[in-house]
């Protein structure tokens, strides 16, 4: 049975940690119905996009939109039909997760069928076809040099090492591990068994996607790790390649690959907390107020304090934004009570702004 090689590095430890704490965020902000199907249906678009993109796609994202929303006017690219066939994979992967219950049993016939939709229309070479393993070997080259860079399995041995693979992940042990690291090392050893001719790179992406909609961390489908690799393409690469040279497959060290693969969900997530955070103020304040009240970054930073802490001082200000004078922050706070947003007691320095 195969067992991933790697090391919980302090960077792991703390790209999880904050993983943990944008997921809370996002899963308890109180977002109305439009802002969140807003936010689904954007990551959706990024997801699609920047995983054909990655590939090699030159759709812009404004014409992948078009795709999605059902007008024909690129029918007939193949460009269009992979962004009509990744948002299918999508679909698939969500009448999957709404089925799921606890103990969800991964199989090799789920990873062809995600495959099988990737490559739905898509001509392939030679007697190969979409869903089944490769009948032949496969050699990835650089294009400008014509060097082989990456040499999978041959393909006799795909099948016994996707059946290895999936013993691992639905055993006791693969399962005692964290999600994220499962559909790290998940997305990983697809791509480097590299089972079929075409669309392995959407195929392990997708599946590691899977792994973490069944596991708990759909986080809202508000998240596209597909956009990070993509504007990081080359580092996205290079991390893959970095285990790809640490020997055998059965012995690579996957550390630096979930380093980076952690780092990824990080950063995504922590970019859609502030967004969902900032709509969520914006709730709040509107249904004190009547209406939504502009403000600049640092105001922010001081009404989030208040709503976590339904006061503050010029003191506690200061120690949120230090780099203003008191001057400014009093004004910030004078604005609060201008707008209706909080109450002032006391009349000097030492006053307590309360949320009204």
């Amino acid at each position: 049975m195969y067992k991933p090689k790697f090391t919980i590095t302090n960077d792991i430890l703390a790209n999880i940690g904050l993983i943990e704490a944008a997921r809370e965020v996002i899963k308890n902000a109180p977002l109305i119905p439009v802002y969140e199907a807003r936010f689904v249906k954007d990551a959706i678009l990024r997801t699609v996009h920047h995983g054909t993109h990655l590939e090699g796609s030159d759709l812009t994202l404004a014409e992948t939109k078009r795709i999605i929303e059902g007008e024909n006017t690129l029918t007939g690219l193949r460009g269009a039909q992979e962004v009509i066939n990744y948002r299918n994979v999508l679909n698939y992967i969500d009448s999957l997760e709404k089925e799921a219950k606890e103990g969800f049993y991964y199989t090799p016939k789920i990873l062809q069928k995600i495959n099988e939709i990737v490559c739905e229309r898509i001509p392939l070479e030679g007697e190969n076809k979409p869903g089944e393993y490769r009948i032949t070997q496969v050699v990835l080259k650089d294009e400008r040099t014509g060097e082989v860079v990456f040499r999978p399995p041959p393909a006799v041995e795909v099948s016994f090492l996707i059946e290895d693979f999936f013993d691992w992940l639905n055993s006791p042990e693969g399962k005692k591990l964290h999600p994220v690291l499962r559909a790290g090392i998940a997305h990983y050893f697809l791509v480097a068994v590299h089972p079929f001719v075409e669309g392995n790179g959407r195929t392990a992406r997708a599946f590691a996607t899977l792994i973490l909609f069944v596991e708990g961390y759909d986080i809202k489908k508000f998240f596209s790790l597909e956009e990070y690799f993509d504007k990081d393409a080359h580092r996205y690469y290079q991390a893959l390649t970095l285990a790809d040279q640490t020997g055998p497959l059965e012995e690579r060290d996957l550390t630096p690959w979930l380093e980076y693969f952690t780092q990824a969900m990080a950063v995504e997530l922590t970019r859609i907390k502030e967004q969902v955070k900032r709509l969520s103020l914006d709730a709040r304040i509107k249904s004190r107020v009547g209406a939504q009240i502009p403000l600049n970054a640092r105001q922010i930073k001081l009404m989030e304090y208040l709503e976590e802490h339904g006061s503050i001082t010029t003191a506690e200000a200061r120690k949120i934004a230090p780099e203003y004078s008191d001057d400014t922050l009093v004004r910030d706070l004078n604005y609060f009570v201008a707008q209706g947003v909080a109450k002032k007691q006391g009349k000097t320095k030492a006053a307590r702004y309360v949320l009204k």
